[in-house]
């Protein structure tokens, strides 16, 4: 099997971030009523072998949530696990009242919880139910939640695409995250498919909604035959820019929204991802034999609609903060040890700007993901920041990355760090803004 000379190394691939970058139906929504979803959590199998049995996950199905930007759905949280889950709504910024362990509790076996989840900007975001998850029975399946502009967006399809990675034993079940795998193979599904195909036509022009759903590791992704603009990184728009080299890397948990013109030729093109061992195709576009959609490729796009994040950062008067994380620092602690008690790691006014130096003291790459905000990376001479927002980002082993965002929601907020080794424990801290 053929890697394409996609063979990014780890640090080219954490580089190309900073550069780059159940089963429950939704109701309808009204103006008088908020829409309402069931969730629930429960056992369920993949077909991750050719051959054997299935094998056994936790899960919400595979339906993403849908709703539109301002929407407040009232959601409820149903536990059919034998053990405690709390949701963790990767992206959503400046919700305090679904903050995990800080305001929300973990939801015992058999019971259930209601929330309502107002969402204020438009974007492709993640339900994770893996918070409490490391060194559990079965691993989790995480659920995407798409929210869309109420603005028209020029494409012909929108799709979604949640990459996971699950380590399997010779008897065909998978290890959650925290757990030694040793003696495990890597197996990677898209959308719980193992290399599936979606057919396209040429001139056909494709909202791919990348999302990657692995606990612990950086991946590159690249489509082939096909060239790639990067509309959105974690949920918030960019001004539309080419990927470097036609590819583009996501931290565990990132997302990234891409525009693709599908070409008139004949020939398929193979999606390839290289998750800092190997190179492999998870998925391929399929080119149909009918005629393309239209005769000329449609306009370069233009930035998807602003979800009204600041233009600029009062970094002159920010607050700075340097947070260390790897190696012996035990201000980390577990999710299952974590308790609101503990002291923040800072505390901000609102409408301060926050700088924080990412110091990773870990003998390998770590991922710092950050609750409530979105951030800018900042550049080295403090003279500016890259043209995107995020939420999460890797730091090799050793370095420091300085990042900073408005600190516009009141509230306590989960910050998260990670090595990217499958044994790793997840660790957190949290801050206020008052």
């Amino acid at each position: 099997m053929s890697d394409h000379n996609f063979r990014p190394n780890r640090r080219a691939v954490v580089a190309g971030l900073a550069a780059a970058a159940l089963q429950a139906p939704n109701s309808a929504t009204s103006a008088e009523e908020a829409p309402r979803l069931a969730l629930r959590c429960r056992s369920d199998v993949l077909r991750l072998r050719e051959k054997g049995p299935a094998t056994e996950v936790w899960s919400f199905g595979d339906q993403p949530l849908r709703f539109k930007r301002s929407d407040r759905p009232e959601i409820t949280l149903v536990n059919d696990l034998p053990k405690p889950i709390v949701l963790n709504w990767r992206g959503v910024d400046g919700v305090a009242a679904v903050e995990p362990l800080l305001v929300r509790s973990a939801v015992a076996p058999s019971a259930s919880d209601n929330f309502r989840l107002p969402l204020r900007h438009a974007g492709t975001y993640l339900c994770d139910p893996a918070l409490l998850g490391d060194g559990a029975a079965r691993p989790f399946r995480a659920l995407p939640l798409i929210v869309g502009e109420n603005e028209p967006v020029r494409v012909d399809r929108d799709e979604v695409f949640l990459i996971e990675g699950w380590r399997l034993k010779p008897d065909g079940s998978a290890i959650a995250p925290g757990l030694d795998p040793e003696g495990t193979v890597p197996v990677y599904t898209v959308n719980g498919a193992l290399t599936p195909e979606i057919r396209v036509r040429g001139r056909e022009r494709l909202r791919l909604r990348f999302i990657n759903g692995l606990p612990r590791h950086v991946i590159a992704l690249k489509i082939e035959h096909a060239d790639v603009t990067i509309m959105a990184l974690d949920g918030q728009p960019a001004e539309p820019f080419l990927a470097r080299g036609g590819a583009l890397a996501l931290a565990p948990g990132s997302r990234a929204d891409v525009f693709i013109d599908v070409p008139p030729s004949p020939g398929n093109s193979p999606i390839l991802m290289h998750d800092g061992d190997a190179g492999r195709p998870i998925a391929q576009l399929v080119r149909s034999d009918q005629a393309p959609l239209r005769n000329e490729n449609l306009p370069s796009p233009v930035a998807l609609p602003s979800n009204g994040l600041p233009a600029r950062l009062d970094l002159k008067s920010a607050l700075r903060v340097d947070l260390p994380f790897g190696g012996e620092q035990k201000d980390w602690l577990p999710p299952a040890t974590f308790a609101s008690t503990a002291p923040p790691a800072f505390r901000a006014k609102a409408g301060r700007t926050v700088v924080l130096s990412l110091i990773n003291r870990a003998s390998m790459t770590s991922v710092f993901h950050l609750h409530g905000h979105h951030f800018r990376l900042l550049d080295r001479l403090d003279d500016g920041w890259k043209p995107f927002w995020l939420d999460t980002i890797a730091i090799d082993a050793g370095q420091t990355q300085r990042i900073a965002f408005a600190a516009e929601y009141v509230g306590r907020w989960l910050m998260e760090t990670v090595e990217t080794n499958w044994s790793a424990p997840r660790l957190l801290r949290w801050y206020s803004v008052e």
